[in-house]
């Protein structure tokens, strides 16, 4: 990695690392000029060695919650795509599907979470359940607007050379439909932590979720925000392996990037 690679990249993170320290340095000097308690709102020195002295604990409950995510993801990701494929293929399938798609965004997803509990029990099915509902809509949205944006001369090119459908699907479609699929993925794997977490908080007997819940009754501030903690770095590892996972399936992407900077 040459000198100036390496400056770019510190460039990238050195920003929001100095940001985030300084928040946290305000926040210090606020909870102990105001003497505040920590049941109202702990410093962050208090959540820090809460994150340390308690790591067994959410290290547990984070792996239990990242098999939720990761399995409600997977899902997601198959039901998005082949809906987004069916959809592209079929006017028929548009019509009738394509709205149901967009409508199901209006229903607050909240409101299921007891509904799946009922239906579904107290196991991991509920949990998976919501999150893939949650990454649902903009792996699909996204999937569809790539598809559509292929390039029409290519497949007119194609079909006059005699490619099938299935073809330049293949050919032209598919590849096309890369960026905008990834583009999605990255909003979706963004929010499905959050899909996991509301399933945890209706019914659940491990998780972060379930920790909160219990944290927050027992008016142990601290150890919610080091939930959130854990949260946050678990979305923000997701997303930087989507990105890594992009950059491996595109790799013609990341020269044009570079040309860019």
């Amino acid at each position: 990695m040459t000198g100036r690679t390496l400056w770019r990249h510190t460039g990238r993170w050195l920003p929001p690392l100095l940001l985030l320290l300084g928040l946290a340095v305000a926040w210090q000097i606020w909870v102990e000029v105001r003497n505040t308690p920590d049941w109202y709102l702990p410093a962050p020195s208090q959540v820090i060695r809460t994150l340390w002295e308690d790591r067994s604990s959410l290290a547990r409950n984070a792996w239990v919650t990242l098999e939720e995510v990761v399995a409600g993801l997977a899902v997601a990701i198959v039901a998005g795509v082949a809906m987004a494929i069916g959809i592209h293929a079929s006017r028929i399938l548009e019509r009738a599907a394509w709205p149901l798609v967009i409508a199901s965004q209006a229903i607050p997803v909240v409101a299921l979470a007891p509904l799946l509990l009922i239906w579904f029990g107290h196991g991991l099915a509920p949990k998976v359940i919501m999150t893939a509902l949650i990454a649902f809509f903009p792996i699909t949205v996204a999937t569809v607007d790539g598809l559509r944006s292929a390039d029409r001369e290519t497949l007119d090119l194609l079909r006059t050379m005699g490619a099938s459908r299935f073809q330049r699907f293949l050919i032209v479609q598919a590849p096309g439909a890369m960026p905008a699929f990834f583009s999605g993925l990255k909003v979706a794997v963004s929010v499905a932590v959050i899909g996991a977490v509301i399933g945890e908080f209706v019914g659940s007997d491990s998780g972060l979720g379930h920790a909160i819940v219990l944290a927050n009754a027992s008016l142990r501030t601290d150890y919610v925000f080091a939930c959130v903690v854990v949260l946050s770095v678990m979305a923000i590892t997701l997303f930087g392996i989507v990105l890594l996972i992009e950059r491996l399936a595109m790799p013609w992407r990341r020269f044009q990037v570079e040309e860019r900077e």
